[in-house]
């Protein structure tokens, strides 16, 4: 099946806010005027869906299953919604699985950009429909005052311009509550890519955050490791090497991960206390050192973070990383 290319932005377009998985309540409203007033710079109307309201959340913080669904359908279907951000993660996007209409999202291709929890989504919905996703901010994430541009810079890159960048690290990073003080902020020099293990590979990008991809396995939302694939994997702070190590070796028992030319491994935050030598040592205990294997990228749970699509090509040669949407 041929993969299907949502179109670029561009200035007038419309933007569509869901929450398909936490809701918006968790988002202040000075990060979510702050997100506005950034699309708007950019040329971009913002809409939020019916159900992604202060109102309509539960205990856990999160919609009903069939309001979730109904946003994220209304987003695909609606003519004047040229693309769809989420507003946040959080922990149950795979409820929404079995009721998608994928038919329906390949035949109303559109940008979808998240990450974290949504990593569910955008590896199901990329298997189901083949529409190339993107593991990017999510709405909140622009909502961020200072440190910004990396990401934004980033994200324009790749969702309005040509698709095609070759990776570069950030300056400095972030892992501070941005959120909840957007003045007194920490960053962090970056001390640049970790090659762990060096070497040439192509293929298709699958992936985002580790533990929600493995909510795939063993389901028929999973995307397959077809012919040359690239992974891209992420943890969370809760996430000490121990897990990271148990996680990624349920991805290398998949069937088809013998077609995988490279990993890229998003930076860890810092209460992981994850190492470059741990992470060394797990990379060749593990036996996958034959390929090459690059660390502290810019996704993930810090900030600033790139935008990768899903169902793109990467090329990592010559010790530099390219990445094409299409």
């Amino acid at each position: 099946m041929t993969n299907i290319i949502p179109k670029k932005l561009k200035k007038g377009d419309h933007v569509r806010i869901i929450a398909p998985s936490r809701g918006a309540k968790i988002i202040g409203h000075d990060v979510r005027k702050i997100a506005e007033e950034r699309f708007k710079k950019l040329g971009l109307s913002v809409s939020y869906g019916r159900y992604t309201t202060d109102d309509n959340w539960d205990l856990l913080g999160t919609s009903p299953v069939n309001d979730r669904l109904f946003d994220l359908k209304d987003a695909f279907h609606d003519p004047e919604v040229d693309a769809i951000f989420t507003i946040i993660g959080g922990f149950n996007s795979n409820q929404l699985l079995p009721f998608i209409n994928y038919e329906l999202i390949a035949r109303c291709p559109k940008i979808l950009c998240g990450f974290s929890d949504i990593t569910v989504l955008l590896n199901a919905i990329y298997a189901k429909s083949r529409l190339v996703t993107f593991l990017g901010p999510h709405f909140s994430s622009i909502g961020m005052l200072k440190g910004c541009d990396y990401t934004i810079d980033n994200m324009v890159k790749m969702l309005m311009e040509d698709g095609q960048t070759t990776l570069e690290p950030s300056l400095e990073w972030s892992d501070d509550a941005w959120f909840i003080d957007q003045e007194n902020r920490n960053f962090i020099k970056n001390d640049g890519y970790w090659w762990l293990s060096e070497g040439e590979g192509e293929g298709t990008l699958l992936g985002g955050n580790l533990g929600s991809f493995n909510l795939l396995l063993g389901t028929p939302f999973c995307p397959e490791f077809d012919r040359d694939t690239i992974l891209m994997i992420e943890d969370t702070a809760a996430s000490d090497i121990t897990d990271f190590m148990r996680n990624l070796t349920a991805l290398i028992y998949q069937k088809g991960f013998g077609n995988v030319r490279g990993l890229l491994i998003g930076r860890f935050q810092k209460g992981s206390q994850v190492t470059r030598e741990q992470l060394e040592y797990v990379i060749k205990s593990l036996g996958i050192n034959h390929i090459p294997v690059v660390a502290n990228l810019d996704f993930g749970h810090s900030t600033p973070l790139m935008t990768l699509p899903v169902g793109g090509n990467v090329v990592i040669k010559d010790k530099k990383i390219t990445v094409k949407v299409g």
